[in-house]
């Protein structure tokens, strides 16, 4: 039955297992070199032209630009050009930051120079509570040596009070340092989620909240290290067929729900320990832990079957967007895998789709 409805902002289930631990926030690159040596060539003209140094960081920034999958990244650096500015250093700098290692670089700074400035005032509390302490000892056992050699009630009395008020005093400063560590915990626990949202934050797409590229290369390798040939790993690839044109025609806002509609559909159909992920413009992904070839297909033209269906509309004028589509790819680990040949092989599938007529899942296996 045909579904007619805007395009919306779906609430995202709870459901992702968090896969990525012991991340990084620097990227990582699995192309293989051929594809590495184009992306060279490519890039040192641009640089050149742009009159950009070939340093790491820069050299980074463009290997991502002519590689096409940085999609945030290459338009800004389009819009730049287009507005005829500068790469300067400050630029180039900011391009790094927000597009390669992320804003959240920013959080973690901010993050560990609150933790430097806790462990600072938590160390100088301790400090003086130690120094106190020292001073009631000191003080503690000259007068019990008084109090050994006095014999008028009087001078007792005053030395006993004397040891009352600096219990009280040292009481007090124990205190003190009680209530400055609590705040410490607590101050250390809110800095921890901070940490962990600015992790967060760098694994994920800005747009549809699925895991980006950065993550999803992470799991790969991850997946690759711990003798993936003992379980049954499927992969997923999705690409929005005739994209372009819904961009073209509606405009890249209409385009963009269109992609989070459909990344909402991924996570939808997914199970808790699959990882989604958009690793290209209006390329998906679905990485597929534990799960045989006959259902990583089924989850696939369910996928496809439900975008297919869904007939999606402007909200501010009610025009249909028409009949938008995705073209699938599968492939399943096999033993004698690397993570190229396994990327490449549902990649192929999913170019056969689209060579076939698109809105098709095709399986590695009829490759040929």
């Amino acid at each position: 039955m045909d579904e007619r409805r805007e395009v919306p902002t779906l609430e995202k289930e709870q459901k992702v297992l968090l896969m990525v631990q012991n991340s990084t926030f620097l990227p990582t690159y699995n192309e293989p070199p051929p594809t590495a040596a184009e992306y060279l060539r490519q890039a040192l003209p641009l640089m050149s032209a742009n009159n950009i140094p070939t340093d790491p960081i820069n050299y980074t920034i463009w290997y991502e630009y002519v590689s096409g999958k940085n999609v945030q990244l290459k338009q800004a650096v389009d819009e730049i050009i287009s507005s005829g500015g500068q790469f300067d250093s400050n630029i180039n700098q900011q391009l790094y930051k927000k597009y390669v290692c992320d804003d959240s670089i920013e959080s973690i700074e901010h993050i560990r120079n609150n933790l430097l400035n806790l462990i600072g005032s938590t160390m100088d509390t301790v400090e003086l509570t130690n120094k106190k302490a020292t001073v009631a000892e000191e003080s503690f056992s000259s007068k019990t040596e008084n109090l050994e050699s006095a014999v008028d009630v009087n001078d007792i009395k005053s030395i006993l009070n004397d040891i009352i008020l600096e219990t009280r005093e040292l009481a007090s400063t124990s205190t003190l340092l009680k209530r400055k560590l609590h705040e410490t915990n607590q101050e250390v626990n809110s800095l921890k989620n901070e940490l962990e949202k600015a992790r967060d934050s760098a694994l994920k797409d800005g747009l549809t909240g699925l895991f980006n590229r950065r993550a999803f290369d992470i799991e790969m390798d991850k997946i690759f290290n711990n003798n993936p040939s003992e379980s049954q790993i499927s992969l997923l690839m999705f690409d929005l067929d005739n994209f372009k044109a819904v961009n073209d025609k509606f405009g890249h806002l209409v385009g963009d729900k269109v992609l989070k509609f459909t990344a909402s559909l991924l996570e939808k159909y997914a199970a808790p320990e699959h990882m989604v992920a958009r690793i290209g413009g209006e390329e998906l992904a679905i990485l597929m832990p534990d799960t045989s070839r006959q259902n990583a297909l089924f989850i696939a033209e369910k996928i496809r079957d439900k975008l297919s269906r869904s007939k999606l509309q402007k909200k501010e004028t009610n025009e249909t967007l028409g009949k938008i589509t995705v073209s699938v790819g599968i492939s399943q680990l096999r033993t004698d895998d690397d993570i190229n040949s396994f990327v490449d092989r549902a990649d192929k599938a999913l170019y056969r789709a689209k060579e076939n007529g698109r809105n098709q899942v095709i399986d590695e296996t009829l490759l040929g």
